[in-house]
């Protein structure tokens, strides 16, 4: 079997990744690159559910959002606000449970507040997407107590470049009509490597099969059926510039990359955000060092983001700004012998401010302030080839400042306040290897999250979900216990993994109904109210993912199965959490014949009845998709053209992840073709 090197460009990573999968490579050669998320010590097993996209498999399953990408893996869903802001959802948790991260630092955005903010990632320009499925607290903070998506660029090129090197690729149609270019470029010599990358990306509003929407407040003339999700379009596009020097054991990098996005907010008929994130992002790393620690990295960025939320008539109703920086340092210590085994550990610091503001008349929280600083030990101990065990703490000082009111005339969120946290993590794992084929893999963890800003400060309307938000200034720390075990079989083309996983939290911070007189705005509007609550809670669920081979020869056929489901209580209720993706299932068949792929997958979601009394059960669906990637040599160039059709009996359906009031306004895309060019020189 071949192994790419952790340390390999992730530029070169992807393209030999994408010859590997459509047949350019001999049909036998296995590329599996190393996880890095949530693996400082870069092993090449983890005791907690991870997984990754790249190469043909990210070409073809490419969406406008990292939420839609991702959706339909193992445990993992999206918020589906839309197809314009549209966040992962892992094992029935979103928001600032799960962290977004982009080449494992922070993400700074306003996505994780409300389900219309869009992350600004763009997967058109992603080279690898690395998801942490399950607690990943201790190495990267509270917000990722229920799991991490790690979206991995070549910004900042972290190993030689020989020569010079691009990717193009083209794509058009899907149920939006998407125009799609992105480029990248990247050049080198002994000691420099350079990195530019350019993106474009235009969509209309979505097709999707004909509906009927609910009727407007107040009216008895039923609503007339439509064929599109209206105010869905989006114009983005973005780019960066990036170098590094290097030497023979190490590098030291920057990089500046600018996002921008201007798309409909489909809970409103006529208002659209204009989006714009700036980045400034640094990395360094020494190896080979002599003495207990033999590997030091570094990473940190300073990012400044705002969004505007711009009315029919061209006016700004709300601003949102966002600006602060994130710092991470890690010191990897050689192995050390232990017992009958080897130890090896690091030990790490991460610190994040950020600077965030709401100011229009539909801000819902107040500015603030937020700043953590924490440090953390992981060690792994290997006992020879079939045992590996780890285990780490995480101690961390957390702050929320609101600055109150902005006009004291204008009472609304009272008195400026403060409120510190004091967040403690712990895990502990182990991957038992019980032969050739058979792995055995468990992890268990302690986690606490702080609140955020929004949990304790908000008050007012959220327009997005048509209700009135009202945080607890006293709430306290979100404290949960996590159990995840797993068990694989590998040998040749076939593969078998099931997992189970279980989380009980002593006070999870839900967003409830608050059983209270509805709210009227200042329109006239009744509005219900909710809290945000920390409640005992439980989720729980299981996942399997296998593939085995049904025929070899000049051509192939691989049958691929995946089925996962979860279950969430708000136990002080005694009802379901909300927005739980129901039981799951996808078949796929996918044939091969040297350069020739073709597959075909039928997705089925059974219907979604366990719902908190304020919501509505989500219909069944069952859709099938086609596709099929040619490999070719064009100009000169390794290329890969696609083409896919979703939906293929244009089967209405809809998402039980998306929030309730939006649901009926957002089904799923209708039928449609995509068709795509990526050439790689």
């Amino acid at each position: 079997m071949t192994r790419i090197s952790s340390r390999a460009p992730l530029g070169a990573l992807s393209a030999i990744a994408l010859l590997a999968s459509t047949g350019a490579l001999a049909q036998n050669t296995a590329l599996q690159p190393v996880i890095v998320t949530g693996n400082p010590l870069r092993s090449e097993q983890l005791a907690a559910p991870a997984s990754s996209l790249t190469g043909t498999e990210l070409a073809l399953r490419r969406g406008s959002s990292l939420g839609e990408t991702l959706e339909g893996l193992p445990g993992l869903a999206s918020t589906w606000f839309g197809p314009n802001a549209n966040r992962p959802v892992i094992r029935g948790q979103d928001g600032d449970r799960i962290r977004v991260l982009s080449n494992a630092g922070a993400s700074l955005d306003a996505s994780s507040l409300s389900f219309d903010h869009a992350v600004p990632i763009d997967p058109l320009v992603v080279e690898r997407i690395e998801v942490l499925r399950g607690p990943a607290a201790l190495l990267y903070g509270g917000s990722a107590v229920g799991g991490v998506v790690n979206a991995i660029d070549n910004r900042i090129p972290r190993a030689p470049l020989a020569g010079t090197a691009g990717v193009a690729e083209a794509r058009w149609g899907g149920a939006a009509a998407e125009r799609g270019l992105s480029a990248l470029l990247e050049t080198g010599s002994s000691g420099l490597a350079l990195h530019a990358d350019a993106f474009w990306r235009r969509t209309d509003d979505l097709r999707v099969p004909a509906f009927e929407p609910p009727a407007e407040d107040g009216s008895s003339e039923r609503p007339e059926r439509r064929t599109r999700v209206r105010n869905s379009a989006s114009a983005a596009q973005g780019g960066a510039l990036g170098g590094s020097l290097l030497w023979n054991h190490g590098f030291l990098g920057a990089s500046l990359n600018s996002y921008r996005n201007d798309y409909g907010i489909v809970a409103e008929e006529d208002v659209r955000i204009r989006m714009q994130r700036d980045q400034l992002a640094l990395a360094g790393e020494v190896r080979a060092l002599s003495g207990f620690f033999n590997t030091l990295r570094a990473q940190a960025s300073l990012s400044d983001y705002r969004h505007e939320e711009v009315e029919g008539s061209g006016a700004v109703g709300t601003t949102f700004k966002n600006r602060g920086g994130d710092l991470r340092l890690e010191a990897v210590h050689a192995r050390q012998p232990l017992g009958a085994g080897q130890l090896e550990g690091v030990l790490g610091f991460q610190a994040e401010r950020a600077r965030f503001e709401a100011l229009g008349e539909e801000a819902f929280v107040p500015s603030t302030r937020s700043r953590s600083a924490a440090v953390f030990l992981y060690e792994q101990w290997q006992l020879g080839a079939p045992l590996m065990l780890s285990a780490g703490l995480r101690v961390e000082r957390a702050a929320q400042d609101s600055a109150g009111d902005a006009d004291p005339a204008e009472p609304r969120f009272g008195p400026a306040l403060q409120r510190r946290f004091s967040p403690r993590s712990a895990s502990v794992g182990a991957v038992w290897n019980l032969d050739a084929q058979w792995q055995l893999s468990s992890s268990a963890a302690y986690t606490e999250r702080a609140p955020t800003s929004y949990e304790l400060f908000a008050k007012g309307v959220h327009a997005a979900t048509a209700s009135y938000e009202q945080g607890d200034p006293e709430q306290a720390k979100e404290r949960g216990r996590n159990l995840d075990v797993a068990l694989q079989w590998k040998q040749g083309h076939g593969l078998f993994k099931l997992g189970a996983f279980w989380s009980r939290f002593a006070n999870y911070i839900a967003l409830v109904h608050a059983g209270l007189p509805e709210h009227v705005d200042d329109a006239g509007d009744s509005l219900p109210v909710y809290v945000f609550q920390g409640v005992p809670a439980r989720l729980y669920g299981w996942e399997l993912e296998g593939r085995q081979r049904l025929w070899s020869g000049p051509c192939s056929l691989d049958l691929e199965a995946r089925l996962d489901t979860v279950r969430g209580d708000n136990l002080a209720r005694g009802e379901p959490l909300p927005r739980l993706a129901p039981l799951r299932a996808t078949l796929a068949l996918h044939w091969q014949l040297q350069d020739l792929s073709l597959k075909a997958e039928l997705q089925h979601a059974t219907r979604q009845s366990r719902v908190p009394g304020d919501d509505q059960p989500t219909p069944a669906w069952t859709q099938l998709h086609l596709a099929a990637s040619y490999a070719l040599r064009l100009a000169g160039a390794d290329g890969l053209a696609f083409i896919k059709l979703n939906n293929l009996g244009n089967q209405l359906a809809y998402n039980a992840s998306t929030v309730g009031t939006l649901r009926p306004l957002t089904p799923l895309p209708g039928r449609a073709v995509m068709a795509g060019l990526r050439l790689s020189f």
